[in-house]
């Protein structure tokens, strides 16, 4: 049993987490990070997890829609766990509703709000991922190597806010 990190995911993670699994959720959590060497932290760790044992790394969506620090990093890892590690499982997910992160979209958002902060709310959509929909999914992980979309719902940022943080 193993899980790395203690953030929002590394948490939840607890429910289902297996003998047969290494959970890396210890990466840089916040989509505007800049310093690079948080980037190169989490590399580092990674680097220093057993090969051998089927990895479930988690990486992001914003690797189809951006071209950010963070998605440029999280496109690197995805390429370093499948040439690192003999067993792995990629899992991209969108935005998760549950947590006490202040960098995911959902608690900006209400941080935002409750302080009665400007925010501008574009006309986007994002995907948001419950918790229960999460280890849904994460108790189907294959023993085969494989990347997993965790999508969520597909919302419009405005809806988010009326859904998320009233």
């Amino acid at each position: 049993m193993a899980i790395i990190g203690n953030g929002d995911i590394a948490k939840v993670l607890k429910e289902v987490d297996r003998e047969d699994r290494l959970f890396f959720a210890s990466g840089v959590s916040n989509s505007g990070e800049t310093k690079r060497s948080e980037y190169e932290r989490e590399k580092k760790l990674l680097l220093s997890q057993d090969k051998y044992r089927h990895i479930v790394y988690f990486s992001s969506f914003c690797v189809y829609y951006s071209d950010s620090l963070y998605a440029q990093h999280k496109r690197r890892m995805e390429g370093l766990v499948k040439k690192t590690f003999k067993h792995y499982t990629i899992v991209r997910i969108g935005n998760i509703s549950w947590g006490s992160n202040p960098n995911t979209l959902i608690n900006f958002l209400r941080n935002k709000i409750k302080n009665k902060q400007p925010y501008e709310v574009r006309s986007v959509y994002r995907y948001v991922v419950d918790k229960d929909e999460f280890l849904y999914w994460i108790k189907m992980i294959p023993d085969w190597n494989d990347t997993m979309n965790i999508m969520g719902r597909r919302l419009l940022v405005k809806d988010i806010v009326k859904e998320y943080t009233r």
